[in-house]
């Protein structure tokens, strides 16, 4: 039987302090992330999305609406972390591509607008940088939604559930968004999704 794994972090645990403790790193990616890959391999064990890439599951779970929901909520949670931790490094990156600052109006511009964003989201949700249909631009998913779900192409993500940061922010959202734009955001990955075609 195939069997999603937790994937491995691209950072070391304690690489991005302090702006994210170890202990929220192990909580998030070893407690949350980690029950979403069980419950998603209980899930579709003898099923047809048993030997599915991940993508895959989160696009076909999605279109089989409410039959699929169980299966989609854990899928997209999966891709949603992966996602956001394979989008962070400490410091010393390099800077926004100028595609992305300028559809924006600058870097400050960007990160203005992401952050109004962020904040807006009520209660647990993402925010996300997307390409849809080859215009840039910052989009909000509630809960376990995800771009791919709608055919968007994600460049970056920041997750907002409460587990995300308030260990480290308690209920200090504006603040966790701050360090991650200005501390936390792996530009290099992100441009290199960017100058994907596929």
């Amino acid at each position: 039987m195939f069997a999603l794994e937790n994937y491995p972090l691209p950072f070391a645990r304690d690489g991005l302090e302090p702006f994210m403790s170890v202990r929220t790193v192990d909580f998030h990616y070893g407690r949350h992330m980690d029950t979403y890959i069980k419950n998603l391999n209980a899930l579709i064990a003898g099923t047809e999305y048993e030997n599915m890439p991940l993508v895959e599951i989160v696009k076909k779970s999605a279109a089989a609406g409410a039959d699929g929901q169980k299966i989609f909520n854990n899928a997209a949670q999966v891709f949603n972390h992966d996602f956001f931790f394979q989008g962070l490094r400490r410091s010393g990156n390099t800077s926004i591509h100028k595609k992305i600052a300028d559809t924006f109006g600058g870097v400050n511009g960007f990160a203005e607008q992401f952050k109004t964003a962020a904040l807006g989201v009520f209660g647990s949700g993402w925010v996300w940088l997307v390409i849809d249909n080859g215009v840039i631009k910052i989009e909000k998913t509630a809960n376990a939604d995800t771009p791919i779900a709608h055919g968007h192409r994600p460049l970056l993500t920041l997750d907002v559930w409460e587990h995300a940061y308030y260990l480290d922010y308690q209920n200090r959202r504006g603040d966790f968004i701050d360090a991650f734009l200005g501390q936390l955001v792996n530009w290099d990955w992100v441009n290199g999704n960017l100058m994907k075609t596929d």
